[in-house]
């Protein structure tokens, strides 16, 4: 079973900027889109963003458009959250995810177009 594995979560003040990493565990692995969501203590999971792996087509939630860039490394099957001008708002787990479904952007804010999650990384932004 593939894993997604996160990673460069942490604790930064408002304002900083912080990258968080998304690798699947087997390099034969191909998705057809991968996305980031975060979830904080006793509210639903949020969409975050998505790409398209073959033209690297991305979508955001309005909340982080503007600050937030996800993009993908194909041949290393990752992806990437570059998160800028970070808020206290922006606190939560951010877990990343990845589809091999071929209509999956139609509904890419959907977690349920998702197959494969990963655990989960850590991102508290202090005032």
């Amino acid at each position: 079973q593939v894993q997604l594995v996160e990673s460069g979560g942490g604790l930064v003040q408002a304002g900083d900027s912080l990258r968080l990493s998304c690798a699947a565990s087997e390099r034969t692995f191909t998705a057809s889109g991968m996305g980031w969501f975060r979830q904080v203590p006793g509210k639903e999971r949020e969409f975050v963003a998505a790409i398209r792996r073959s033209s690297g087509s991305a979508i955001y939630a309005p909340s982080v458009k503007g600050r937030f860039t996800i993009s993908r490394d194909s041949a290393k099957n990752t992806v990437l959250l570059q998160m800028n001008s970070l808020k206290p708002e922006d606190t939560a787990v951010y877990y990343c995810a990845a589809t091999r479904s071929v209509s999956w952007f139609s509904a890419p804010t959907r977690t349920s177009v998702y197959d494969y999650w990963g655990q989960g990384t850590q991102v508290t932004v202090s005032s």
